[in-house]
C-alpha cells in the first residue's frame, strides 16, 4: 500500500519516517528496488518505532530461480523453474537473520523455503537435468537440509542387527 495511506491515519510524520527508513536500510546491503517487510509500532504520542526485516521468501525464491512471476496455478508435473539446494541454503540464511526467527534452526527455515518454492511451482534440484522420479522426489528437501547443515530430515529408527 501507499505509504501515505498507511501512515496518515496514525498521525506519523511521513518525512521523518522516510528519512529514518532510508538511513536504516542503506546499511542493509539490498538493491534499491528490493521489497522489504517493515513492522511499524505507532505510539499514542505520534512517535513510532519500526523493524526492517528481510525480503519476502517468494521474492528471494523467484530471484534465485530467475523467473519474473509464478504460474497462475502451480502444477507439480511442469515446474516453472528450478533452484539449487545451495540457493535454498542462502535464502534460509537471509531469512534466519530476522530477529523474530532467532529460535528456529536453519534446516527448519530451509524446509519453509522449499515449501514456498513448491507452492510457487519451483523445484529444488541439483541441476535441471535431474529426473524427479529418480529415487523418489521429496522436492529437494533432503538436499537442501543437508546444505543447511542439518541431517534431521532423515529421522527414523535404525534397525538392530539380530544375531
Amino acid at each position: 500500500p501507499a505509504i501515505g495511506q498507511a501512515l496518515g491515519p496514525l498521525g506519523i510524520n511521513m518525512a521523518d519516517f522516510c528519512k529514518q527508513f532510508n538511513d536504516k536500510t542503506e546499511t542493509m546491503g539490498y538493491e534499491k528496488e528490493t521489497p522489504l517487510t517493515v513492522q511499524l509500532s505507532a505510539l499514542s504520542d505520534r512517535s513510532f518505532t519500526f523493524d526492517v526485516r528481510s525480503p519476502p521468501t517468494s521474492y528471494l525464491v523467484k530471484k534465485a530461480a530467475g523467473v519474473d512471476k509464478g504460474p497462475n496455478s502451480p502444477n507439480a508435473d511442469t515446474p516453472v523453474g528450478f533452484i539449487t539446494p545451495e540457493a535454498v541454503y542462502e535464502i534460509a540464511k537471509v531469512k534466519s537473520a530476522d530477529q523474530h526467527r532467532w529460535h528456529l534452526p536453519l534446516d527448519g527455515v530451509a524446509r519453509s523455503v522449499i515449501g514456498t518454492a513448491r507452492s510457487m511451482g519451483i523445484r529444488v534440484k541439483e541441476s535441471e537435468d535431474d529426473q524427479a522420479a529418480a529415487g523418489g522426489d521429496d522436492g529437494g528437501a533432503k538436499e537442501a537440509a543437508d546444505a543447511a547443515g542439518g541431517d534431521k530430515m532423515s529421522k527414523g529408527k535404525k534397525g538392530k542387527k539380530k544375531k
